[in-house]
């Protein structure tokens, strides 16, 4: 029998519900209602801090090999150093060798160019010095994103009352967040539209007139190559009909280049924990580990057109993402709920809807590539053989499946919004609340 006074057990929550109220999750944690900001936050004053004197108590403190990751300052060096080689090389070495290629320039600098491209249209081809590249702007963006949240976004969370080293964190994460995807999903729709109709006058089946070059080798007269023709929101066709497009446009490589280390940068953060990790680590981890995959093998394949489309269609929403979150940090209500909307509404479009078409277009349009491109053929640079393309719907797929997760998720949060006016309530648990490092006097903030 049971004790008299014993408590009724309470029935365990279901998934759904426990995702809504958990603080730590990517999507709902920052749409909770916030503590209360100005009276019953005060701010602390003996924060323990890490030795290199700038990162805050809720950061873990990278090894000295990693130091470039987390420390601005040490990442700034690595940056400038090939610079500075580049210039001595340049000003210095035709005096002593002249006619030496620079080496340090690939570093930095796009390579691969074409010489025999036209000079109004310049092409580039991959190179293996585009590993190198890769390289130096992981550190790059490392130092953007820890340079933000130093000198900009935690002062400016500060401004709008926010005291916990915790929640500044978050909110520095998401203003990084909606610079870099605001700056790249401008980007690639500029660029691609721009490109687009820089080549609309021109036939998608017309030859280039320069032949491939697979990694710097030599030219192949019987190469097959066409003119880049690059979609527009609505040209989302995953078999392109002038398939391969390895003879790349400097925009085109930079934004790809770029936009590859970005997500190899975030994909090191979240495998060695350089940040506090959140309840869904795991669909994050899935959903890097899928898109660096898909942008991966789409580059090294030739299928760089569909890898734009994919970078494009992940960018522009999750600007609108960390916007709404930002709004709900500093408890701009009404615009946080106007902006979340306008989110679920972009993201329908970006991540459903032409998501959807792309995996349409590579299941019943593969017969708009030319027929000597199914094959796999190195010094042709073409590899549509016939399980590439099951295999790329399967990656774009996998894609579609988190993001339907996300999306019933924005749905559920929306309507609860709605129903039950939770963002009214004056206080609930705020993110990583419960993991604020207590003060002197041991209790928490």
């Amino acid at each position: 029998m049971a004790p008299r006074n014993a408590q009724p057990r309470k029935r365990p929550e279901a998934f759904p519900e426990q995702l809504e109220k958990d603080p730590n999750h990517h999507l709902a944690g920052p749409f909770l209602p916030q503590t209360p900001l100005p009276s019953t936050t005060p701010s602390r004053t003996g924060s323990p801090v890490s030795s290199s004197g700038f990162l805050s108590a809720s950061r873990r403190v990278p090894p000295w090999w990693l130091q470039w990751a987390t420390n601005p300052y040490t990442a700034l060096k690595i940056l400038i150093t090939p610079v500075v080689l580049c210039l001595n090389w340049h000003f210095v070495t035709p005096y002593v060798a002249p006619g030496l290629p620079n080496p340090f320039a690939p570093i930095f600098l796009l390579s691969g160019y074409i010489p025999d491209s036209k000079p109004e249209d310049p092409r580039y081809s991959k190179t293996y010095s585009d590993l190198v590249f890769l390289v130096y702007y992981i550190v790059f963006f490392s130092f953007v994103r820890e340079y933000l949240a130093i000198k900009v976004a935690r002062p400016l969370g500060r401004y709008f009352g926010l005291r916990k080293e915790a929640k500044l964190d978050r909110f520095a994460e998401q203003f990084y967040a909606l610079v870099y995807f605001t700056f790249f999903g401008a980007w690639g729709y500029v660029s691609d539209h721009f490109l687009f109709v820089k080549n609309l006058s021109q036939s998608p089946f017309s030859a280039s007139c320069v032949s491939y070059r697979p990694f710097g080798t030599r030219p192949n007269t019987f190469g097959l190559a066409s003119t880049l023709h690059l979609p527009s929101l609505t040209h989302t066709n995953m078999p392109q009909p002038d398939y391969p497009h390895w003879d790349m446009p400097a925009e085109l490589k930079r934004y790809y280049l770029m936009q590859f280390s970005y997500w190899c940068q975030q994909f090191i953060v979240l495998i060695l924990g350089l940040e506090k990790p959140r309840k869904d680590y795991k669909e994050l981890v899935a959903h890097h580990f899928v898109t660096l995959w898909l942008v991966g093998w789409s580059y090294f394949l030739n299928l760089t057109i569909i890898g734009s489309a994919v970078y494009m269609s992940m960018d522009i929403p999750d600007a609108f993402l960390a916007l709404s979150k930002l709004l709900n940090y500093i408890q701009w209500e009404r615009a946080k709920i106007v902006t979340f909307v306008t989110f679920i509404g972009v993201w329908t479009y970006f991540r459903h809807y032409l998501n959807i078409k792309m995996l349409w277009s590579t299941l019943f349009e593969s017969y708009m590539v030319p027929e000597a491109s199914h094959q796999w053929n190195w010094s042709e640079g073409v590899y549509l053989v016939w399980w590439l393309l099951p295999a790329a719907f399967t990656s774009i797929f996998a894609l579609q499946v988190l993001n339907l997760f996300w999306y019933w998720l924005m749905w559920r949060i929306l309507i609860r919004a709605i129903i039950t006016r939770v963002a009214d309530d004056d206080r609930s648990d705020d993110d990583d609340d419960d993991d604020e490092p207590p003060t002197a006097n041991g209790k928490q903030d």
